[in-house]
Formats: structure tokens, sequence, C-alpha cells
């Protein structure tokens, strides 16, 4: 389930729920992208919280998890959003799906972590902050194109960010918090956004 980048015991995993991303900016880029108000949205591997924002948007939502190929009808979705959990990487098989589900002028969004921010310190090298981002990685090699979404972890107060960090990431994460000066972590997100049957880079 993808309501957050990662997985965390339970206490900690709902006080990020309440500090991921307060200001709603993925939201609105995946609404830009898509859009996802009033339209068919296909939400792949999505968490409780996530699909409750898609409806709430009045998009009319169908869920579905675990790799392609997947049991909807040809051309059924005017979107399809992946946000963590999915598309761990691409691979051509999942493209076809993808597109065989698809409308005419439909959109493949994929959301991971970009790097280069205050959380990525917290959770090491990852191949989403490398392999991923370049241009001969699987996604903008892939016909993907890329926008960076620069978010926060934003917190009540420094004291509430520093026992945070330090409960879920141990050491590392009062690492970080000792060097706060603000209650909020920065946390860049790329959204890989895809045209139904946009080409591989040749």
């Amino acid at each position: 389930m993808s309501d957050l980048p990662l997985t965390l015991p339970d206490d900690s995993a709902a006080l990020l729920r309440t500090a991921l991303d307060r200001e709603r900016k993925l939201d609105r880029a995946l609404e830009s992208l898509g859009p996802l108000a009033g339209r068919d949205v296909v939400v792949l591997d999505g968490g409780p919280d996530e699909l409750a924002r898609y409806a709430d948007a009045d998009a009319r939502v169908t869920a579905i998890s675990g790799p392609a190929p997947w049991t909807l009808p040809d051309a059924s979705a005017d979107v399809i959003v992946s946000v963590w959990a999915g598309f761990r990487g691409v691979t051509a098989n999942d493209l076809a799906e993808a597109d065989r589900i698809l409308r005419p002028g439909g959109r493949l969004l994929v959301v991971h972590d970009y790097g280069r921010d205050d959380v990525s310190r917290l959770r090491g090298d990852l191949v989403e902050h490398g392999e991923w981002t370049r241009r001969d990685g699987p996604f903008l090699a892939g016909g993907f194109r890329l926008r960076v979404i620069h978010c926060f972890w934003t917190f009540d107060s420094i004291e509430d960010a520093r026992a945070f960090l330090s409960a879920a990431f141990g050491d590392t994460g009062a690492v970080v918090g000792s060097g706060l000066k603000r209650p909020r972590l920065s946390h860049n997100v790329a959204v890989y956004h895809r045209d139904r049957g946009a080409s591989a880079q040749p």
C-alpha cells in the first residue's frame, strides 16, 4: 500500500501521514498532469488515504494491485496513477499493459522519490535517486518525461520533528534532526509521466 514512500512502524507511520506534503503539492501536480477530476482513474497499489483523496476530487477510482497483467477491460481508463509502490523500474510488459488499459489520449503517472534532499539523507543510496533519474535510465529512456515536485515533511515543531526522526530512523534520524533550523525536511518527488503509446528513445 502506497500512502507513504517507505515502511515504518505504526506510530511513526501515523505521524508521517500527517507531515507528508501538507501543502498538497503532489496532488496538484497529478491533477495538472492527468487531469484526474471527473475522469476514470486506475490506481495501482494505492493506500486508503490516497484512494480517498482521488475519490474526494471526483475521480472515478478503480484500485488494482500487483504486477501486470491486470484484469481490466481494454481502453477503460483515462489515467493510471502509481505512487511509491508500483513500477519499480519499467518493463515493456508493464507499458504494453498500461497502453492496453488506457484510452486514446490517456496518461500514465508514476511517482517515486527523486533524492537530492533531506529525506535522502535518512534513506541512503536508492536506485530512485540515481539510475532512475538519468536520461539513460528506465523512465526517461522509456518514453516518460519528468517533473520534480519540491515537497516537505512538515511537523508542528522542531521538537516534534526531532522526536519523529529519532524514533523512525535511529541514530541517522537523530543526526539529521540535530541540524534542523525549521520543523520540516525537504522531500523532492519525481513524477514520471507518459502519454499512451509514447515510444522509447531511439
